[in-house]
């Protein structure tokens, strides 16, 4: 009995040995096994993740290409998936061989993700930033009932095992899985013991993984603002005017005072050397852009009417010779080279650069609205220090500005990267082009030359016979106008009376006899102050246009006291010139080039405006443009 009793105390001890050992142990063995399975349902996520991401890809959006509908905007829909897909295969492959190593595998995907973490950045902030848009357009074709159905029918004929009832099933999936890594990081860093090796390796990659998560934020939120702030707005008088409230008139009133203070030194300007130098190169490719568009229409425009001059639509008559082989030489240039430069120069050169200017549209917005919200932060800041606070209007002005500097800062190097390599490519294919097109025209050009008798003929006799030529035409151009001055009739001499022939000697006298002018036809006023002129009466003309400069009234003197002698003469009226002699009062015509009515000086007959009387010359007017002639009291 004794040794039984005995015997039980010391069973009870074993079981409490045994008991306190089996505590100890099963916790560990929990935290392992709650391990394994977390990194096991991190490796089989990845896994399902990139199968349904290459369903998207290559089946889905596949399906959806091959039907070529107009109105889907596949590019908008789908992003850079194929972009996530890349990175997330090399990934998976990545994970999937951290399986071998078994102490060594929670230090390798540790490793895994360091490594990875800035790609994945880089593809996802840029499919999370356009996410919203690609809900948009989900949301858009829902209510085309056509479209839906096509969606439809590709969602069941690729993946009906999904029970997909649109394509947001998909879209959805980049977004939730990136920040979904730092989840499954941190549930296998729970229950890893921090005695552990690969503890603080796990506790820098759950860290590197939220820091992606924030910095895709990040950018989605300056993305955000950029898209608010960058569109060109084409509003009314009537539409600005409608914006206008006390709020607004008072944050313009005080940018405006702001930037007169910087202009005047009164306050210090933000000073930012690095986005100075980089705005400075924008604005540059944005005046080179601006500048290349203008030359290049100007260009086209002196070239085509350069080839388009078309001497073989005169009616020249010419049917052989030189003259008609330049004809042809014409006729291909701008029927047939022409349009075809003009059609590559459009495609190749004008297009792009019409691309290239709407894509600076943007960018230039958002550093005009850059520069409104830095004065207004310079404004917030000078306040908060002085009352030490600001409000929470006032806080969120101040993250706008700092997230469109930062973003600016970003992508302003970039951009203009590609704008100048996008520029350099539109100049060669300028470059290319022209010379085509003189490659074109000269082969040409020689070609009809070899046709020509001079087309052999050594340079220096070309130029001799070039200058005899001329020469022979220069004289037989003399010959013909001096035939036509001689067979051109002559104004009829009207004859003066005694009283004009006063005023003559009057008007000689005082504006010479190269200034007399005859009247060839009466002028008659139609109205009140209108002057009347007879046939035959000679004037003196002053100076070809008006008072005021208006050329198409001529300022004479029609004889006696100034100033009722002076007067507006419509530049129509029938007069012709006439040569008076210093020794009488008679006048004889001088011979015109132009018939009898006609104007001997050479005008435009434009119909004037109806001056009103000046205040020092009350007596003038002008004469009615339907009626020309002389007007006065």
């Amino acid at each position: 009995m004794a040794s039984a009793g005995g015997s039980e105390p010391g069973a009870e001890d074993a079981a409490k040995t045994a008991e306190g050992v089996y505590e100890d142990v099963m916790p560990c063995d929990k935290m392992e096994l709650s391990q394994r399975l977390a990194v096991e349902e991190l490796i089989t996520t990845e896994a399902s993740y990139v199968h349904n991401i290459q369903l998207c890809v290559s089946d889905i959006r596949a399906h959806l290409q091959k039907k070529q509908l107009p109105d889907l905007d596949l590019e908008g829909l789908f992003s850079n998936t194929d972009d996530i897909l890349h990175v997330s295969k090399r990934f998976l492959k990545g994970l999937e061989a951290t399986a071998t190593q078994e102490h060594e595998q929670l230090l390798c995907i540790s490793a895994l993700f360091q490594e990875f973490k800035e790609e994945m950045e880089s593809v996802y902030k840029i499919y999370c930033a356009s996410y919203e848009h690609a809900l948009l357009l989900v949301e858009s074709y829902r209510k085309d009932p056509r479209l839906q159905e096509e969606i439809l029918e590709t969602l069941n004929a690729t993946v009906p095992h999904t029970g997909a009832s649109d394509l947001s099933f998909f879209l959805v999936m980049p977004v939730q899985r990136v920040t979904k890594y730092p989840l499954l990081l941190g549930k296998i860093l729970e229950n890893t013991p921090p005695s552990a090796s690969a503890y603080p390796a796990l506790q820098a990659a759950v860290r590197a993984m939220a820091q992606v998560n924030a910095n895709i934020n990040e950018y989605k939120r300056r993305r955000e603002v950029a898209t608010k702030y960058n569109k060109a707005e084409h509003l009314t008088l009537r539409d600005r005017l409608a914006r206008l409230n006390t709020h607004s008139i008072a944050k313009k009133t005080t940018r405006l005072s702001r930037l007169f203070m910087h202009e005047a030194g009164i306050v210090a300007k933000t000073e930012d050397r690095e986005y100075d130098d980089l705005e400075e190169k924008f604005q540059c490719v944005v005046s080179s852009v601006a500048m290349l568009k203008d030359n290049v229409a100007s260009y086209l425009g002196h070239l085509e009417a350069f080839l388009l001059s078309a001497p073989h639509k005169r009616d020249l008559q010419i049917d052989e010779g030189p003259a008609q082989q330049y004809c042809h030489l014409a006729e291909h240039l701008h029927c047939t080279v022409f349009p075809e430069f003009k059609r590559r120069l459009e495609r190749l050169v004008c297009q792009p650069l019409c691309s290239l200017s709407d894509m600076l549209v943007g960018p230039q917005q958002l550093v005009k609205k850059r520069l409104d919200k830095l004065l207004d932060y310079e404004e917030i800041q000078e306040r908060k220090s002085e009352t030490g606070s600001v409000t929470y209007d006032e806080e969120a002005a101040m993250n706008t500005y700092l997230a469109i500097n930062a973003l600016l800062m970003t992508e302003l190097p970039r951009f203009n990267q590609v704008a100048l390599q996008l520029l350099g490519q539109i100049l060669c294919s300028l470059s290319a082009l022209q010379r085509d097109l003189a490659a074109q025209v000269l082969h040409r050009a020689e070609k009809e030359l070899e046709q020509l008798p001079h087309g052999h003929v050594p340079l220096p006799s070309f130029w001799k016979m070039v200058e005899d030529t001329l020469q022979q035409s220069s004289t037989q151009l003399r010959t013909f106008c001096q035939t036509f001055e001689t067979v051109t009739p002559s104004p009829v001499t009207q004859p003066l009376n005694p009283a004009e022939e006063r005023k003559v000697l009057s008007l000689v006298s005082k504006h010479g006899p190269d200034k007399l002018y005859q009247v060839t036809s009466n002028v008659s006023g139609s109205k009140d102050l209108d002057l009347t002129l007879q046939r035959g009466q000679i004037v003196a003309l002053l100076q070809s246009m008006d008072t005021k400069g208006n050329t198409s009234r001529w300022l004479v003197d029609a004889g006696g006291t100034v100033p009722e002698g002076l007067c507006l003469l419509a530049n129509s009226s029938p007069i012709a010139r006439y040569k008076a002699s210093s020794l009488g009062c008679r006048c004889q015509p001088r011979r015109a080039a132009q018939r009898e009515g006609d104007i001997h000086m050479r005008h435009l007959k434009l119909p004037g405006p109806r001056w009103p009387p000046s205040a020092q010359l009350s007596r003038w007017s002008l004469a009615s443009p339907s009626q020309p002639g002389v007007r006065g009291r």
